[in-house]
Order: C-alpha cells, then sequence, then structure tokens
C-alpha cells in the first residue's frame, strides 16, 4: 500500500512530466503554471512528510520517482536556454539576429 507521501512525489513526477512536454512544445506559459503547480506540491509534500519515514520499499519507490523528475527537469533546463536567451536579449534591447 502507497502513502500519502508516496502520491505527492508521483504527483509531482506528473507534472515534471507535463513540463517537459510543455517545453517540447515551446508553450513556456504552461511550463511556467505547472512549475507553480510543482512548488505547491513541494510545499505540501514538505508538511505532510514531517517526521514520517518512508519504508525500505517505499524509499525505493521514492529514489527512483526522484531521478526521473531530475531527469525532466534537466532536460526543461537545456530546452529553456535558447528561450531565456532570447527573453534576456528582448529585455536588455537587443534585437534577434535571423538566420
Amino acid at each position: 500500500m502507497q502513502t500519502d507521501l508516496l502520491n505527492y512525489y508521483e504527483a509531482i513526477e506528473r507534472a515534471s512530466q507535463d513540463m517537459l512536454e510543455a517545453a517540447r512544445n515551446g508553450n513556456w506559459d504552461a511550463v511556467v503554471k505547472l512549475e507553480g503547480a510543482c512548488a505547491l506540491l513541494i510545499s505540501q509534500l514538505k508538511n505532510a512528510a514531517a517526521g514520517r519515514r518512508l519504508a525500505a520499499d517505499e524509499a525505493q519507490l521514492k529514489s527512483r520517482i526522484m531521478q526521473r523528475i531530475l531527469v525532466n527537469d534537466a532536460e526543461v533546463r537545456v530546452l529553456a536556454e535558447p528561450w531565456l536567451e532570447g527573453l534576456d536579449d528582448l529585455l536588455a534591447g537587443r534585437s534577434a539576429t535571423l538566420h
């Protein structure tokens, strides 16, 4: 039986996967919204996890979920770099060069 703590980790993983899909599609507004949803879930998880421990099998599952979240996050960051550079240029008043 999974604990409610694992349900939080799984929800964060789903949100991170949704963020990755949005980033792949160039939907940066959705990425930002999903990032906020992740932050809320993480806050809720911290509150729910206070003073609680996972069983060994649950800790292993948590570790696998966290690894997938980190992979998703890394790919989102790679996809976001060009977008962020373009945003920096726009805010600095530099025009984008067309190739």
